[in-house]
Order: structure tokens, then sequence, then C-alpha cells
């Protein structure tokens, strides 16, 4: 039997889970629109990875058992967990939460202590990514919808190829429309043992794959901004303070023309710089990418030229 999947989305539950040096939200999708573009798009299953949390799992199955139109999908529990040193891990097919901020080490032997899966999400992107050290666990996501600069899905590419590693792909959708936008296969009976077993076998393959538009990513970026005004204020007075005029002055112009063409124009510039950095600096010339993570603008806009 083979079972069309989503393996990387996120709902509303993700939102005030991502860590304290994230905006609080993350994600707009309601469980009732999740379910509906799962089916819509005929998918079998769809495991939610919320960050450091399972809610979301649960009340998508417990909406999808009140509602015979959606009998046909599988949901399936995952956690997308940030290590205390940034990067993110995704555990498939857990049934208790694994705690933030804890070591890899410490991440990867709970996941087997719940004979789950484990995989590297965007494992060569900018920021939060495992790099190295995504040989160690089961699977590898080559492809990540987000990864808009190209060079960090082909880098993973590479590092799956030359590790002989199972490959899969993530939409890593925080918009709806985004939803699978990748899918895979799995050659499994439809329960959780079963595909996890069919995981850790290779047995699945990437099946289609696509990047976030710019216009999915700009809406993603709005609803961040729109609710998390706070937080972002707060953390430039605390990282950035010779430079909170200039981002008060550009939050004013934001919610003045939240419609304007000049954020295409700073996506686009955005997009540029980032695979500048990747090409000559992170991934293919193998730069300690702690700037990204750190987020020093002035490092950033020079590694960029």
């Amino acid at each position: 039997m083979s079972i069309s999947t989503e393996l990387h989305c996120h709902n509303t539950f993700s939102n005030f889970h991502v860590g304290d040096e994230e905006p609080p939200y993350d994600c707009n999708i309601s469980i009732q629109d999740q379910l509906e573009r799962s089916h819509d798009l005929g998918l079998d299953a769809i495991f939610v990875t919320n960050h450091n949390t399972l809610d979301g799992y649960h009340q998508l199955l417990e909406y999808k058992n009140d509602h015979n139109k959606f009998k046909n999908i599988d949901i399936f529990p995952a956690e997308e967990i940030t290590v205390d040193t940034g990067e993110h891990v995704l555990a498939y097919g857990i049934h208790d939460e694994i705690p933030a901020g804890i070591s890899f080490e410490e991440i990867m032997d709970e996941i087997r202590k719940q004979d789950a899966v484990s995989s590297a999400p965007h494992p060569f992107s900018l920021i939060n990514a495992l790099r190295e050290s995504s040989k160690k666990c089961d699977m590898i996501e080559v492809f990540n919808s987000n990864n808009v600069d190209i060079l960090s899905n082909a880098r993973a590419t590479q590092f799956a190829l030359d590790n002989g590693m199972i490959q899969v792909a993530g939409s890593d959708s925080h918009t709806l429309s985004t939803l699978g936008r990748c899918v895979n296969v799995i050659d499994a009976e439809s329960n959780v043992e079963d595909v996890l077993h069919a995981m850790k076998r290779g047995k699945i393959k990437i099946i289609q794959t696509g990047y976030a538009l710019q216009s999915e990513t700009i809406d993603h970026l709005r609803y961040k901004i729109n609710n998390s005004k706070d937080y972002l204020m707060d953390y430039v007075s605390e990282h950035y303070p010779n430079q909170k005029w200039l981002f008060t002055l550009l939050l004013r112009i934001y919610d003045s023309h939240q419609n304007s063409p000049l954020w295409s124009l700073f996506y686009s510039i955005s997009v540029f710089a980032m695979k500048r950095i990747s090409k000559k600096k992170i991934n293919f010339q193998n730069h300690d990418p702690g700037f990204m993570t750190d987020r020093n603008l002035t490092t950033i806009f020079k590694m960029a030229l």
C-alpha cells in the first residue's frame, strides 16, 4: 500500500512554542483549514510537526474523528524540536513531547527511546540547520520549500548522496497554500507502526516538490509582524538599541503601506543576499554560519557583498 504524505507542516498550535528568540506567532493555519486542504489535495496522511509541542496533533485528530468527511486521512504525531544550540530536529511518531533546549544527543536518545524516527529538516539552510550532524538522523530533508536560495537544498542533496541517507522533502508549511507543496509516498500500511518501520527502512520516496512563492513568504512574514510587534520592539531594543529609531520608522512605514510593492523589492534583495551567502560563504566555502544565528546585521551585509 502506498501512502501519500505531508511530512512537514504547522498549524496555529505552533504559536508561542517557537522559542524565546523568535516571534511568538508562527502559523495561522487552523485545524479545520488544514484538514480541508489535505482532503482537497487527496493526501492520505499528514504528520503535524509543530515547534516544540505535540499540541495541534491531538486537536487535529479529534476534529478529524468528529467529521466523517476526513475519515480517510491519517493523522500522525510529530514534533520539530529546537536543540539547545538553535538547530532543529524532526521526530516522527513520538507519543511523549520532547522538550526544547536540550542537547542534540539527548534529543536523539529520546527519539530512540520512543521507537520514533528522526529527520534533519532544512539541514543546510542558513539558520537552524544541523549540517554535518544530519548524518546521525534516520532521514534527511533534501528539499525544503522555504529554502528559496535553492543552494541550501542542493547542498543537502549532495550531502545525502555522499552519506547514503534516506531522502525526504518537506513543505515546511506555515501558510495554507503551501500545505502539500512537497509530497512523499511511503510503502506501508496505514498505521503509525508500519509507517515508521517503512521510513526507517527507506521505503519512502519523494514524488513532488515546489518552492514557496514570493507572495506566500510575504504573507507569512506579514502575519508574524502584525501579531508580534511588541516582541519585535523589545528584541530590537535589547539587541540593536542604536538602530531602534530606524526600525521604528520602518515599522510605521510598513503599517501605512502593508501592500506596497516595496516589500516585494525587499524580498528580492533578501533572496539575492541569501544566495550570495549560501554560495560564497556557508554552504560551499564552509564558513561558520554563526553570524546568521546571531543576526549580526552588519556582518550579514558584508558577507552578502
